[in-house]
């Protein structure tokens, strides 16, 4: 063969062979760069770089980032905002997150990306057509694509707030109805299409940078009579994605593209067939049912166009829920990314941020139409900032534990260790599926009637026992309780008995009703008779139910506190020799 022609034959497969060290498309699957099919297992960064008003409280009266920003700013001035957002940023995501996501399991994470971080929105541009570039977003992606590569992850970056807002949904993308949209501005589509030429070509030879999912959740009504695009044909769309591909393509052969629907990423009507070889089609899965039915047609169209698809958002939902769904996914070789890493006081996904008692007033006062005092609102949004650093936050081993451990065990372990003689606080039985480590009613939204009331107490754990707050004044609460107990469910606790013996057992309750009864089981096997529990009255509103002659085993047990009638709340149960 002429040198010619191998130079020749060079180019032409030098994207190919580019493409290879990278997260690339191999058909209907994505692959490493050693050709093995990989399952992108990622956390969502949502919050971030892009504030939503329902992970902040706000969602009532300020849902979009610039609404939060403008009512901050009225109430403390532009100087103390800015320092607000600087703080926001630096402690919001940090190395310490990054290495925490690889330790529990994470392969990969995915960014929410607003646009303004990068550029002048279009009305600010001292040059119309032209693109003023800041380097703060950039300056925050490189450092997480550093503590990313440490750990051998992959960043998917998501433009999750396009120049002008891309759905009608506006807290997603900070939509702004005042000013032209994506869809109603070719400036603003311009503006896009340059943003990703210019992060293609900042991060082209980087082999942890996973992809980059285009646009995010658009919902828009195109021709159809949804607002929010879920019965509109997708020609517009698909056109700008074209478009956005190209300009990449001009800069960086190497990385995967990930290409989501309207009707916030499901709806693909009019999207097919693919037009590049290294790309992906991205649903999004919330509040519905976790069989694979849910996904059938995106696992059609899979097999149709040869081409891979990624659950690319999901979460705010139980950790049954959430084990149901990634066991569902992962069945058919479909990666996912979990949504979000924290917010600000909720137990949905791995880290809470308190929500202190100052910042509960704040809103309140924000809520009534009230002007607060500048130095009192200061003061609690830079302790927000400071609960939202890892080391501060809350975090929710539940969680963790529904999306990793649970999808090859069925056992369960403790969620804290239980010593006896000692106490066994209610809301610490075991982690593990529903039927395992518990039983309760209702335990997952999936969309039906009344299931986005899976949980009734939403503190401490996400499971579906209802765990809630606790008044009582005990010495041995650990300050929450299980409520809304009803008949035939129960909770499973793992127990080191250091003495064999016979124990006494103090039950601390508050009975509603006075019906309410229960009995303990090891093994499958009671060990107590059905025990009532008398109503109490609001001067006595919690107290001991004893019951003697508790025969233990030394050892590692396993006991059930099983419901035979509801009506009551349970905050502990304390076992002392007789």
């Amino acid at each position: 063969m002429k040198l010619t022609t191998r130079i020749i034959l060079l180019f032409m497969f030098l994207p190919v062979l580019m493409s290879a060290q990278y997260l690339h498309q191999k058909g209907k699957y994505i692959v490493d760069g050693d050709e093995n099919e990989f399952i992108i297992r990622s956390m969502g960064l949502g919050g971030w770089m892009l504030q939503e008003g329902y992970m902040l409280g706000t969602g009532g009266f300020a849902g979009t980032q610039h609404e939060i920003r403008a009512l901050i700013e009225a109430s403390m001035g532009k100087e103390r905002t800015d320092e607000f957002y600087d703080a926001w940023f630096a402690n919001h995501c940090t190395k310490t997150d990054i290495d925490s996501l690889a330790s529990w399991g994470f392969n990969a994470v995915r960014p929410a990306l607003h646009y303004n971080l990068f550029t002048l929105p279009i009305e600010e541009e001292p040059v119309k057509g032209q693109d003023t570039w800041l380097e703060t977003g950039f300056q925050m992606v490189d450092e997480l694509l550093d503590w990313c590569k440490a750990n051998e992850m992959y960043v998917i970056l998501d433009l999750h707030a396009a120049p002008g807002g891309q759905g009608k949904n506006a807290d997603i993308s900070d939509y702004d109805p005042s000013k032209p949209s994506l869809w109603e501005s070719e400036e603003n589509k311009r503006k896009t299409v340059a943003l990703w030429r210019k992060l293609a070509e900042r991060y082209a030879n980087e082999k942890y940078i996973g992809g980059f999912d285009l646009i995010n959740e658009t919902n828009w009504n195109f021709n159809g009579t949804h607002e929010n695009g879920c019965d509109s044909s997708n020609e517009k769309l698909r056109e700008l994605m074209i478009r956005i591909t190209n300009a990449i393509r001009e800069v960086d052969q190497n990385h995967l593209v990930f290409i989501e629907g309207n009707c916030w990423a499901n709806n693909m009507t009019s999207m097919f067939p693919p037009w590049d070889n290294n790309m992906a089609f991205s649903f999004h899965k919330y509040w519905n049912a976790t069989d694979k039915s849910t996904i059938q047609q995106f696992l059609d169209w899979r097999d149709q166009y040869n081409v891979p698809f990624w659950m690319g958002e999901s979460g705010e939902n139980s950790n049954q829920w959430f084990y149901e769904t990634i066991d569902m996914l992962e069945s058919q070789k479909i990666g996912w990314s979990w949504w979000p890493l924290k917010k600000i006081g909720s137990i949905v996904g791995p880290l809470t941020a308190n929500k202190t008692q100052s910042y509960s007033q704040l809103l309140e006062k924000w809520k009534n139409g009230e002007t607060p005092d500048p130095d009192f609102c200061y003061e609690t949004l830079m302790q927000i900032t400071e609960n939202l650093m890892i080391e501060n936050c809350e975090y929710h081993p539940d969680v963790i534990d529904a999306l990793f451990r649970q999808q090859t065990e069925s056992k369960t372990i403790p969620y804290k260790k239980h010593e006896i003689p000692g106490v066994l606080n209610a809301a610490d039985f075991d982690m593990g599926r529903l039927g395992h480590a518990y039983s309760d009613e209702d335990f997952m939204n999936t969309g039906g009637p009344g299931s986005s009331q899976w949980n009734k107490g939403w503190a401490y754990r996400n499971d579906g026992v209802d765990i809630e707050k606790c008044e009582d004044i005990s010495f041995f609460s650990n300050g929450f309780n299980v409520g809304s107990i009803r008949a035939g469910e129960w909770m499973a606790y793992t127990m080191d008995v250091k003495e064999a013996g016979s124990y006494q057992v103090i039950f601390r309750v508050s009975g509603d009703t006075g019906n309410g009864k229960f009995h303990l089981e090891i093994n499958q096997k009671n060990i107590t008779e059905k025990v009532s529990i008398v109503e109490t009255d609001e001067e006595t509103k919690w107290r001991d139910v004893i019951v003697n002659n508790i025969v233990l085993e030394q050892g590692i047990q396993t006991i059930r506190f099983v419901v035979d009638e509801g009506g009551f709340k349970l905050n502990y149960i304390r076992f002392s020799k007789s």
